[in-house]
């Protein structure tokens, strides 16, 4: 073994190496193995980073599991109450994947100014709220405090709505709240702006803004222990169904669940396709780069006939032989995943910090590339090309055992 890393690490060594017809060709070779590895590391970080911020997004506003009243439609203005006096509120022991509960309920209105107006869904929310989510969307101002015993009126309004409406920080706002089927006056309600936020997911700034529960308590005429909805936050995303089925069969026949994937199908399937240009950019990759290190083996078998005659002569076999080429062969790969890995993940931690590359909101959600960065995938995907590589690269190898010493030796 010692004798066969001798003699690979002088093949690569070797000024005649260095200076051989081969060392364009293996250059290349080291090249598209550090080019594929930091395609590969761009493509499952952004990839993955980008599902996991939408996911986010999405749940910031909805929740991961929703619980309604059974007859609800889960429209914004048809909510039928439900009280907040259950088995699983406020400790919710239904699943032990559940980490957060909180009680909420919407309301349509329409804001108005002296020049414009738009229509809103009122979002109640009251002193469980998860505001994890929302104190990174903040731009300005603070989170509003619904923990007081008095009714608040401060809101927290969209980036969006702040700007087409052209209303600031600390302004006041009128929301008229319509009756269905009924010829009544609107009812209005006087809100005072304590916070904008921009989530970047325009399709859900461009629809809420967040006030106190009590606020739709009133306006529904419900009593202060009937709500909307639950929304229940998950730690495992990735099993949402199964931990839905669970809470489904657990929570009563009065009550109905549903998961975001259910309600925001179109969304989480375009997130799943992510999943499938991933595999592909992996295969092509590794595909690319095991050709490249076919060829570099092969000119490199060519290029030292001669030198496996002679050991073939001195009694090495054929496998003995074969490994020295392998050995080689390793070596070069490890030298191009050290570079991919170096550059690839540099690369992906200045996206990080400095955010260089944004994309269109409207399209993608986000208006920056997301990254998601973690050793577990790294390592995978270092040993996977590692191993892959190996066994592409046994193939070509076998031609060593086609090689007659005589013939070699008079190789030229």
């Amino acid at each position: 073994m010692n004798f066969e890393f001798f003699i690979a690490r002088r093949v690569v060594a070797s000024k005649e190496y260095k200076s051989s017809i081969s060392a364009p060709i293996i250059k290349i070779a080291i090249v598209a193995i550090a080019l594929g590895m930091i395609m590969m590391l761009i493509a499952i970080a952004t990839g993955v980073g980008l599902q996991k911020k939408v996911r986010e997004k999405v749940s910031a506003f909805n929740g991961d599991i929703i619980i309604t009243n059974f007859d609800t439609n889960f429209s914004d203005d048809s909510q039928i109450p439900i009280s907040t006096e259950q088995d699983f509120y406020p400790d919710f022991k239904l699943s032990e994947n559940v980490i957060h509960i909180q009680k909420t309920a919407t309301k349509t209105a329409v804001i108005r100014t002296e020049t414009d107006f738009e229509g809103v869904i009122v979002k109640g929310v009251g002193s469980d709220y998860n505001w994890q989510y929302f104190e990174d969307f903040l731009v300005e101002g603070k989170l509003p405090d619904y923990q007081t015993k008095a009714m608040s009126n401060e809101i927290l309004l969209s980036e969006y709505f702040a700007n087409r409406l052209q209303l600031a920080l600390g302004d006041k706002v009128l929301a008229y709240f319509f009756e269905e089927q009924s010829q009544k006056a609107p009812r209005t309600r006087a809100f005072t702006i304590s916070g904008i936020y921009n989530s970047g997911f325009q399709q859900f700034d461009a629809q809420f803004i967040i006030a106190d529960l009590r606020h739709i308590q009133r306006l529904n005429k419900w009593e202060p222990s009937e709500i909307g909805a639950f929304e229940l936050f998950v730690d495992d995303f990735d099993n949402i169904d199964a931990i839905n089925n669970t809470i489904y069969n657990n929570v009563g026949s009065t009550l109905d669940t549903q998961t975001i994937r259910g309600k925001f199908y179109s969304i989480f399937e375009w997130l799943d396709l992510f999943d499938f240009n991933i595999g592909l950019i992996i295969v092509m990759m590794i595909v690319v780069a095991g050709f490249n290190m076919i060829t570099a083996l092969l000119v490199l078998i060519l290029e030292r006939t001669k030198m496996i005659g002679v050991l073939k002569a001195l009694g090495s076999n054929d496998w003995s032989v074969r490994k020295i080429f392998i050995y080689n062969a390793m070596y070069l790969v490890g030298v191009g995943l050290f570079w991919g890995n170096l550059i690839g993940i540099g690369l992906l931690i200045l996206q990080q910090q400095f955010n260089l590359f944004p994309l269109n909101p409207d399209t993608y959600y986000v208006d920056q590339a997301p990254v998601y960065l973690h050793w577990s995938y790294v390592l995978a995907l270092n040993a996977g090309t590692f191993v892959l590589c190996f066994i592409i690269l046994l193939i070509p190898s076998y031609i060593i055992s086609k090689i007659s010493p005589v013939r070699a030796i008079r190789f030229e």
